[in-house]
């Protein structure tokens, strides 16, 4: 071998039975020098690796500071975004105007979404992306899009994998399709504007315009995910013909079934062209009230609660059903029963009328201004805003953020509205726990005089 300290050392021992031989001086030098050539090799490359490990880190560190002071984060959690740190108004985590979104387009109508999405090169614009981050960030458990049906026009049969639908019907006249699991009865009922409809997940439901205008529905779905749908046509095209023939049964078998043609567009707002050839009798049946009711709601008939300032009317869940008539707790059972459902309600403000601060204990808010304009305010920890809404505009405010509706026009503030709660709905507004609070707690809180705050009258009781 080369190596010249093995083969030092290879020399210098012997084998017992021939005795001991003791290297020359100049082989022992030799070693020697070699012995410390090995040596500085290894503290040369010492030297390098450690300059190498110390840059990197080096640089990492100053990535990672400067990484640090541009979010914010001092290890304590996130502080909440201010104005002048963000090029997006902080008003669109709360305020989405629908009216900009894109409108998917359909042979039998369109539909429009205030949500949230995977690929953030779906939205439309960064403030879209703002709200739909900011309804998913917040857990809210609920998307919002309008549906609008030409006459005549379906909105075809199909199901939600992830969410229950509610619906709010502005305009028009529709017959609508609800079938549940095995064995259950199909409730087909017609609905017309100012009505409510209510599709539990995972139920196949369609939608018909049986009307002249169109029909117009403002729909929320319990999801802050995207929404998973499957219509029944696609299932139908997705289904191995053979595996279709069989569980259908059709006479002529699986040859009858491959007459059937995929549509080139999207159906899932459905119109034909030739629809009076296709359809000769089509017959709109109205099922009993004892089916119907579960997955509707007269909430334009129903009971008006008035407050100063303005008129709710309810379509939820109640605990006391003292008041309902049978059909409503037939309704109000249902809403219970079935999970994540949702709590609708109509809110009118008169002009100039305010709907006073408050928050829910047990709901997200999300609602659409049908008519009129006004003014919004939302306070959560470290955020404020305060903003205009309009027809057409989506709002929404988060669990336990205390939040504010105005209105500043001549017309009447017109909203529906809907409240991530199955259950009765839990709300504090902000007289009652001002007025809940011990004066002198609140003399000490605002460096004013206990008896100034006799100056605030109490609400009056329920």
């Amino acid at each position: 071998m080369d190596n010249q300290a093995f083969e030092m050392h290879g020399e210098s021992i012997r084998s017992p039975s021939k005795g001991k031989e003791w290297p020359k001086k100049e082989e022992e030098r030799k070693g020697s020098w070699s012995l410390m050539k090995v040596f500085l090799v290894c503290l040369l490359a010492c030297v390098i690796t450690t300059a190498i490990g110390v840059l990197t880190l080096s640089l990492v560190y100053v990535n990672n500071t400067a990484f640090l002071r541009n979010t914010g984060d001092g290890g304590e959690g996130a502080p909440a975004p201010k104005p002048d740190e963000n090029s997006v108004d902080i008003k669109f985590q709360f305020l989405n105007h629908l009216t900009k979104s894109k409108v998917h387009n359909y042979p039998g109508g369109e539909i429009q979404w205030a949500r949230f999405r995977n690929d953030v090169n779906e939205y439309q614009s960064d403030e879209e992306m703002e709200f739909g981050k900011s309804i998913n960030n917040h857990r809210s458990k609920m998307t919002f899009g309008t549906l609008r049906i030409k006459s005549k026009g379906l909105r075809a049969p199909h199901w939600h994998f992830n969410a229950n639908e509610h619906g709010y019907m502005l305009q028009g006249t529709a017959w609508v399709g609800v079938i549940g699991a095995d064995d259950s009865v199909v409730t087909t009922y017609n609905v017309t504007a100012g009505q409510v409809v209510f599709f539990p997940r995972n139920t196949v439901h369609w939608i018909k315009n049986v009307g002249s205008e169109d029909c117009v529905f403002l729909l929320f779905f319990t999801t802050h995910e995207e929404l998973q749908t499957l219509d029944v046509d696609d299932a139908f095209f997705s289904t191995p013909e053979d595996i279709a023939a069989r569980a259908l049964k059709p006479q002529g078998g699986v040859n009858f079934i491959r007459t059937f043609k995929k549509q080139a567009e999207d159906q899932a707002v459905n119109l034909p062209p030739n629809l009076d050839e296709l359809v000769q009798n089509a017959n709109y049946v109205q099922s009993p009230d004892n089916l119907v009711w579960q997955y509707f709601y007269n909430l334009k008939g129903s009971a008006e609660h008035p407050f100063p300032g303005g008129i709710f009317q309810w379509a939820r869940y109640r605990r006391n059903t003292t008041g309902l008539n049978e059909t409503e707790k037939i309704f109000s059972e249902s809403l219970n029963k079935h999970e994540n459902t949702l709590t609708l309600a109509t809110l009118r403000i008169f002009s100039n009328g305010l709907g006073q601060p408050h928050f829910h204990f047990n709901a997200n808010e999300m609602g659409y201004v049908i008519s009129g304009c006004g003014q919004a305010g939302v306070i959560l920890s470290g955020v404020t805003a305060n903003f205009n809404i309009g027809i057409g505009d989506v709002i929404f405010f988060p669990v336990g953020t205390q939040h504010y509706l105005k209105s500043v026009c001549d017309e009447d503030l017109l909203l529906i509205l809907a409240y991530s709660t199955g259950n009765q709905l839990e709300t504090l507004r902000m007289n009652s726990y001002f007025h809940g609070t011990a004066d002198h707690i609140l003399a000490q809180l605002f460096f004013k005089k206990q008896d100034e705050f006799q100056k605030f009258p109490k609400p009056a009781k329920k």
